[in-house]
């Protein structure tokens, strides 16, 4: 009784949480001098695009996929949070330290980042600025930055292993929006494709801060 009640606590705490609005979310310092260099270079990307064989037929769907999820953002987010919530061992990096009862208000702070972070990978703009900002969201993740944007007394770190695999629950839940404004069903499955590179990309550049220098 006590995990429904938890359950339904975070969905109606941080369902429709976010309109899009010209305002950016609190926490959202993209492209700012907030935001620390990289440590990893623009030829290192590239390296590992190659590796991925993330290419330009990639970069063209995500940005398809763009207008597609724009006004959805949403919904998706409810399908999501929806997960996270129903999984204790990822609602628990949401949680209090001391009564370990998840944080309504960091979750729906967090849920309005991850909505523009949905668009952003739509975009596929692999500059110098979007690098940065995929190592502060790992440093985020990980001891250094943990709770500090938001500042909540959650758990200290977000266990790396959780994060490369929700790879899998992100992209295969995102496939049915992907389809739902007409597109055939080719384009959905090099959208869907794109996407399932782009996060695996995302999540293995938020692992750095993990990882002790010349390890990653």
């Amino acid at each position: 009784m006590k995990k429904i009640l938890s359950i339904a606590f975070i969905i109606c705490f941080t369902t429709n949480s976010y309109s899009q609005t010209t305002k950016a979310p609190a926490g959202y310092t993209y492209g700012t001098n907030k935001v620390s260099k990289s440590p990893f270079s623009l030829d290192d990307l590239k390296l590992l695009q190659q590796s991925l064989l993330f290419g330009g037929d990639d970069i063209k769907y995500l940005k398809m996929s763009h207008d597609i999820l724009k006004d959805q953002t949403n919904d998706i987010l409810d399908v999501w949070y929806g997960f996270v919530a129903s999984t204790p061992q990822l609602v628990y990096f949401f949680g209090n330290k001391t009564t370990g009862k998840p944080e309504g208000e960091y979750l729906a702070k967090v849920r309005e980042r991850f909505a523009m972070w949905i668009l952003q990978t739509a975009e596929a703009n692999y500059n110098q600025d979007w690098l940065n900002y995929q190592y502060e969201i790992g440093l985020r993740h990980y001891s250094t930055k943990k709770n500090k944007t938001d500042k909540v007394n959650s758990v200290p770190i977000i266990y790396y292993r959780y994060i490369p695999a929700l790879t899998i629950p992100v992209t295969t839940t995102l496939k049915p929006f992907l389809a739902k404004k007409g597109a055939s069903a080719e384009d959905v499955d090099k959208m869907y494709n794109a996407w399932l590179k782009s996060v695996l990309m995302q999540a293995i550049l938020w692992g750095q801060p993990y990882m002790k220098k010349g390890e990653f």
